[in-house]
């Protein structure tokens, strides 16, 4: 009894409540809230989060707002204690590697040693397992074949997570418009395969095309024809992971600035603890104008059907084929 009544002193004062609080956030769970709607069909703009940080280990704390470290990296993989890798198909919060202070949250569609391959059509995934994981994570997907190979495509799409992609979708089309021909060089650096072990690798070739800069950024991918289709592709790293919004047309992600390593994975989406609409609402505005109501008049309104709730409920609600506005 006199243990834990000096706790509740302890913990009732100025010092052991910030001690007590900055152990949560460093350690346990830190509250974040989703600003864009990339993860729409998911997690929507307005969200706000318990972030669990000890899912893949322990990452090294930061001081909150100024993102600097507590601790060095002693072991260069970003954390304390290492943990469980993210899985494919898991929504991961990390820091992007364009950016040392900001925190993203998307879905991760593939892992280290996996070949993605993005095009008009949508995404497609090849496991590092081959043809045998396909059968084995994804035997009721639908499959396409590149290069000789079997892709598995648009993969979670299946489990009716809401995951939006649009043919002739506005990102693709991004993509492909910012690709550059070079008509003096003839030869770019760019990808071609083996014919016999099916591997792609860098190489020069006639008439290639390359991504260039755009806002910033670079399409992180090989540049290939697919039966005289523009097609993206590209191989993750070991202890990498590839990171896409579900809303992709609508995603800034690993398309543009890379796989995300280890080293800045941070933890997974724990609870949505509160829900609001903001300017950005479609849905929202959507039904206002069902209702006949002023303009305006659903921002900042409360989605109290969102409150309270796990990421799991909120995609076994889209399992069910239940809205969630």
């Amino acid at each position: 009894m006199k243990f834990l009544s000096k706790l509740y002193r302890f913990s009732s004062s100025w010092t052991g409540t910030i001690i007590i609080v900055a152990f949560v956030i460093f350690f346990v769970a830190q509250a974040f809230v989703i600003p864009t709607r990339s993860m729409v069909g998911t997690l929507y703009e307005g969200d706000m989060l318990f972030v669990k940080k000890f899912s893949y280990g322990i990452p090294i704390p930061r001081i909150p707002w100024i993102e600097i470290p507590v601790f060095p990296d002693l072991k260069g993989n970003g954390h304390l204690f290492e943990g469980k890798r993210p899985q494919r198909g898991e929504v991961v919060v990390f820091i992007p590697p364009h950016e040392e202070k900001t925190y993203y949250v998307k879905r991760n569609f593939a892992i280290g040693g996996d070949e993605v391959i993005w095009s008009q059509e949508g995404f497609f995934l090849r496991p590092k397992e081959g043809d045998e994981g396909i059968k084995k994570f994804f035997p009721e997907a639908k499959i396409q074949e590149f290069f000789g190979k079997k892709f598995v495509k648009n993969p979670y799409a299946q489990n009716h997570l809401g995951i939006a992609y649009r043919a002739n979708n506005a990102r693709f089309q991004e993509a492909v418009n910012a690709l550059s021909f070079d008509g003096e060089k003839w030869a770019i650096l760019g990808a071609c395969q083996n014919e016999k072990t099916k591997e792609i690798y860098e190489c020069k070739q006639d008439f290639s095309m390359i991504p260039i800069k755009k806002d910033g950024r670079a399409i992180d991918a090989y540049t290939l024809y697919n039966q005289g289709d523009v097609v993206f592709y590209k191989k993750i790293a070991q202890d990498e992971f590839f990171m896409i919004g579900d809303n992709r047309d609508n995603s800034l992600d690993s398309r543009y600035w890379g796989s995300v390593p280890y080293a800045q994975i941070i933890g997974t989406p724990w609870l949505v603890y509160f829900s609001i609409n903001l300017n950005n609402s479609q849905e929202a505005q959507e039904y206002a104008r069902k209702l006949g109501k002023d303009e305006g008049w659903w921002k900042y309104t409360v989605r109290w059907n969102r409150v309270f709730r796990t990421t799991e409920g909120l995609e076994e609600d889209l399992r069910r084929g239940n809205a969630n506005q």
